[in-house]
């Protein structure tokens, strides 16, 4: 499911035939995507207790029916050359598929692997991540043969609405709920239970949002993202802006393939970081994330435009925190809310990777555009934002320290629990 919505990420192969085909602008070939991640952040939100509700299967066919039906409308609106129907498909009804495909794993996972709950969502998540990575050659293969005239665009749409319809339903075929009371052999959950922020009681999603915990995590993946996304967006800019004024300034190409390496260390951490969480707790691997994070950040700061391979690993480090936040969340969720509705609050916990993919790129561009327009060059256009970025891992290192166990006045009544609740 995950490699399959993860064609997001590719969206950018897109761009070009559609704004030559059409006659668009760079800010008007985008607005698919950006209504696609907007869609992800609310259906996740708003439909997590219905993802909940009626279970992994029901919520892996509605994500599979929006998402190939948004390339089918997508290919019709090309092929009539109504852009508008474009972001539609591919937007608005493409963008419920994303959210609904990304949270739907989740709490299955968890109660597959109560004891590796880092590991096994890590690996599902770390799918979207690698998306990219086949969408990519694949759509861009597609266009080649088909051309990149209106007729071709949607010949490729068409193909990819019907061959991810064929994939995801593999997903839905598939998934399998553990029989009640189902645990790996070996394990147990009092021992489990005994880490001061592991609940063995279950909280509704509508009391998670009531308690400061969700709150603080709010913060927490919301600032952590933030440091991500900034460089993500701007990678390739970012790193030919910085070396630009030494003797060896960083080419076009090896700019591109920065930010080939730069998806390999974000799909990486969602596997290494959210696994090694399992085995520390998810307080510390937020410490890592946060704390080094900064570090990162500080030491690029400092350093300037005079090591470049100090540069890379810096960015590397910074992107495969990134990725792993977004891997060990489900678990850390788990932790503190139990496993009742982990799903639901997931959702609504997305909502703070919809305001970064925001704030993030907003800061370095617009930092970078004033300090352009003031005749500033180098590392001078992006030193503000860096400081910024290392003030906001700070404040979210804070919120993780005061991430205590949810009071047991949030937890949920034994029979209101057993009837389904009304959350």
């Amino acid at each position: 499911m995950h490699l399959a919505i993860g064609q997001a990420y590719a969206w950018s192969v897109f761009k070009p035939p559609l704004e030559s085909a059409l006659g668009l602008s760079g800010t008007a070939s985008a607005l698919p995507f950006q209504v696609g991640i907007v869609m992800l952040g609310l259906s996740a939100a708003f439909g997590g207790t219905l993802v909940e509700r009626n279970g992994p299967r029901w919520a892996m066919s509605v994500s599979t029916v929006c998402f190939s039906l948004g390339f089918l409308i997508s290919a019709l609106g090309v092929a009539t050359r109504q852009y508008w129907l474009v972001v539609l498909g591919y937007g608005f009804v493409g963008g419920i598929g994303l959210g609904i495909g990304y949270i739907s794993p989740v709490s299955t996972l968890i109660k597959w692997f109560p004891d590796r709950p880092g590991m096994a969502t890590g690996i599902a998540i770390m799918g979207f991540g690698g998306g990219a990575l086949i969408a990519s050659p694949w759509s861009t293969q597609m266009l080649d043969a088909f051309g990149t005239g209106t007729g071709g665009i949607a010949t490729t749409f068409l193909v990819h609405g019907l061959v991810y319809a064929a994939f995801m339903s593999m997903g839905v075929l598939l998934i399998r709920v553990p029989p009640e009371g189902w645990r790996p052999r070996g394990w147990e959950p009092a021992k489990a239970a005994a880490h001061p922020l592991v609940t063995a009681a279950d909280v509704s999603a509508r009391n998670a949002i009531r308690t400061p915990q969700f709150w603080l995590l709010w913060i927490v993946l919301c600032f952590n993202v933030t440091a991500g996304i900034g460089i993500l967006e701007k990678a390739a800019p970012m790193i030919k802006d910085f070396f630009a004024n030494t003797s060896m300034p960083v080419t076009t190409a090896a700019a591109a393939g920065f930010v080939a390496l730069l998806s390999l260390a974000n799909m990486a951490g969602r596997f290494v970081w959210s696994s090694t969480s399992d085995l520390i707790g998810r307080k510390n691997m937020y410490r890592v994330y946060l704390g080094v994070g900064a570090l990162f950040y500080l030491a690029i700061a400092l350093a300037g435009d005079s090591h470049k391979f100090l540069f890379i690993l810096c960015a590397l480090g910074i992107l495969s925190f990134y990725g792993g936040g977004f891997a060990t969340v489900p678990a850390y969720l788990k932790d503190l809310f139990g496993t009742y509705q982990v799903g639901a609050i997931h959702g609504r916990l997305l909502t703070a990777w919809s305001t970064a993919g925001v704030l993030g790129p907003l800061i370095v561009n617009a930092i970078a555009d004033s300090q352009k327009a003031a005749g500033r060059s180098g590392p001078a256009l992006y030193t503000t934002s860096l400081y910024i970025m290392i003030g906001l891992l700070a404040v979210g290192f804070l919120a993780n320290e005061l991430i205590r166990p949810v009071h047991p006045a949030h937890h949920e009544n034994p029979v209101h629990h057993e009837t389904g609740g009304d959350a």
